[in-house]
């Protein structure tokens, strides 16, 4: 059984922005999905789905991503593979093109799990990848964003979701032919973060998880909330006990994030067959699915 399944962000996303999403998910899916069809590992699928995400501005990842208090990019990124439960994550780094590229070499090359700020941007350089500029990054619309926020002391986390302003965090979960359960997840945070900040994207258990007997996990939405009720494991803990049903399990995990922390956002699942869910309270979300059952993909908003 093949499956995959990809995520751009849950919040209310306007009407205008719809197709841009949609396109956007829908051709990460096609990415990864080409490679789980050709033999590849579901490592490597949710690595390259996710660098395309991160490579457009529609999302809050990679370029595109919102800006710090300071006016900097910080980026968070994680990977774990639910096989050998090796992780990876980076955490607060700046300058970094594709951070979900970089997780994975913490996963693959080193004894940690997280590492963060100017020492990921030393193992980094140190494993062959170069620093880009903070413009190769910034867009117009995030700049725009930041200078109308400037003063507004009163902002918080999760004024990004109240407020309705993006959200775009991006993720995939992939299930290979040799049943290896993988998931992923990439942002650039919430608009004008104090400096440090860490949402629940880089945070394995939180943000992230994969175990290839149960199954694999990636969320979007408030990370304070997320990290809180550590969403993603409590998610494969409700698919353990309740007959591996992902979509029951990702509802449940959903409603007793708002019970317990008042939070909200979405979450895409594949359970250990590769069946795959998508449960979200936001008005929104951006997602791409397809498994070797199908006969096409689905993509939505």
């Amino acid at each position: 059984m093949l499956s995959f399944i990809v995520h751009g962000g849950a919040w209310d996303i306007p009407d205008a922005m719809v197709d841009d999403h949609r396109n956007g998910v829908a051709q990460a899916l096609t990415i990864g999905w080409d490679v789980l069809n050709g033999g590849g590992t579901a490592v490597d699928a949710v690595e390259r789905a996710i660098r395309y995400l991160e490579d457009d501005p529609t999302f809050d990842a990679g370029r595109g991503s919102f800006v710090n208090a300071l006016g900097e990019i910080e980026l968070d990124a994680s990977i774990m593979n639910g096989t050998t439960f090796r992780c990876g994550a980076i955490g607060a780094v700046q300058n970094i093109k594709n951070p979900i590229t970089l997780a994975r070499l913490v996963m693959d090359k080193s004894e940690h799990v997280l590492i963060t700020g100017l020492g990921a941007v030393r193992f980094a350089r140190e494993n062959g990848i170069a620093q880009c500029r903070s413009d190769d990054l910034l867009v117009g619309r995030e700049l725009q964003r930041w200078k109308e926020l400037q003063g507004k002391n009163s902002f918080s986390s999760k004024d990004a979701f109240v407020k309705k302003l993006p959200t775009g965090t991006v993720g995939a979960v992939a299930m290979d032919s040799t049943g290896t359960i993988v998931a992923g997840t990439s942002t650039g945070g919430t608009p004008n973060k104090y400096p440090g900040r860490l949402g629940d994207s880089p945070l394995i258990g939180s943000g992230t998880y994969a175990d290839s007997s149960v199954g694999g996990v990636s969320c979007t939405g408030w990370g304070e909330a997320i990290i809180k009720t550590v969403l993603a494991k409590s998610i494969i803990s409700l698919m353990e006990s309740n007959g591996d049903d992902p979509a029951a399990a990702a509802q449940a995990g959903l409603q007793r994030m708002k019970i317990r922390a008042d939070g909200f956002g979405g979450v895409i699942v594949l359970n250990n067959r590769g069946i795959p869910a998508v449960a979200y309270t936001t008005p929104r979300m951006a997602r791409a699915y397809r498994t070797s059952d199908m006969t096409d993909s689905v993509a939505d908003v």
